[in-house]
């Protein structure tokens, strides 16, 4: 991989962190129901990219980087409850996903 292409690669990842944090109303359920992803499943895959890398990355440090605060001040300021109809719809594409 070049170096041109990592850096595209990583002006593309801050702006979806910057498109992310700029619509903070978008529930992490909503994400994990339409994209089969959410903010946590990034700050996870950014641990194992900096295990990858020899980068000791702690996963709260992680979901820092991705909420561009800590965890617990986005969840009480920003993360909605999830409605029934959301919690049956995610608990469906789990169960599907063991078919597959």
């Amino acid at each position: 991989m070049s170096d041109k292409q990592t850096n595209i690669e990583a002006a593309v990842f801050r702006r979806l962190l910057n498109h992310l944090d700029n619509n903070k109303d978008v529930q992490n359920i909503e994400l994990m129901l339409l994209a089969d992803f959410c903010r946590n499943c990034l700050a996870k895959w950014y641990v194992s990219a900096a295990e990858q890398e020899g980068v000791d990355m702690d996963y709260e440090r992680a979901r820092e980087i991705v909420y561009k605060m800590p965890y617990s001040e986005w969840k009480a300021n920003y993360q909605g409850d999830a409605t029934p109809k959301q919690l049956e719809a995610l608990a469906a594409k789990q169960a599907n996903k063991g078919k597959n």
